[in-house]
């Protein structure tokens, strides 16, 4: 018998949950997809030296996302945390961001206490689908439509970062900018894809709405990690 369209997606969503579920709970371990040494391209920290913890698994499913080979968790080695961050500590620029695939499916609290505790500073990009767990010098909240953000993450964001696809996405940007806390930065980035047609719309919003700032992908144009 033949599968219809949403036979198929739960059955991906189960097989991603089932892999996403060997990882141990305590976070003494990780799907390590990549880590790498390079400059924050992106948001409020564009320009510094980072260390990026690229982890796997993720059950949002963006369509335009540009890693979805960290979607499968079970395709990346699990990584014992302090493999992880005495690699980290190798590099010059004492600040790591972690991000994904979804890290904020796993216990972060270990890879963070230990990275602060080698003088590290911690940040983290996340979609928000889940609860905020370990210790963050900086939270990005990139919320997505696919899977809404989980509420208790709003007030702790340091900078939310919406992207932007289509002309609809500028409300739905403002939705989001009205759940965070005063404090947080707000910027609007063009969805890499279409940035010459969406730049321009991007512009024309944040002269309206300075409240706004305008982020870009620098490391694609600079043609790095």
């Amino acid at each position: 018998m033949a599968y219809c369209r949403s036979n198929i997606l739960e059955e991906t969503k189960a097989y991603k949950t089932a892999s996403i579920h060997m990882v141990p709970k305590d976070g003494s371990q990780l799907p390590l997809m990549e880590a790498f040494y390079t400059i924050q391209g992106e948001g409020a920290n564009t320009g510094t030296a980072a260390y990026f913890i690229r982890l796997g698994g993720c059950d949002v499913g963006c369509h335009w996302c540009d890693v979805k080979e960290s979607w499968d968790a079970e395709q990346h080695p699990l990584t014992p945390v302090e493999e992880i961050v005495e690699t980290a500590i190798g590099f010059p620029g004492k600040a790591v961001v972690v991000t994904g695939g979804e890290p904020l499916l796993y216990n972060l609290l270990p890879l963070t206490a230990q990275l602060q505790e080698k003088g590290i500073q911690t940040f983290i990009e996340t979609s928000g689908a889940y609860p905020l767990s370990g210790y963050w010098d900086w939270v990005c909240l990139s919320p997505k439509k696919f899977k809404a953000p989980d509420p208790s993450v709003y007030p702790l964001a340091d900078e939310l970062k919406v992207i932007v696809f289509n002309k609809s996405d500028f409300a739905w940007a403002e939705a989001h900018a009205a759940k965070v806390g005063p404090h947080c930065k707000l910027y609007l980035q063009p969805e890499w894809s279409k940035a010459n047609q969406i730049v321009p719309l991007i512009v024309e919003y944040v002269k309206q709405n300075p409240r706004w700032r305008v982020s870009l992908q620098t490391h694609k144009y600079m043609d790095i990690p």
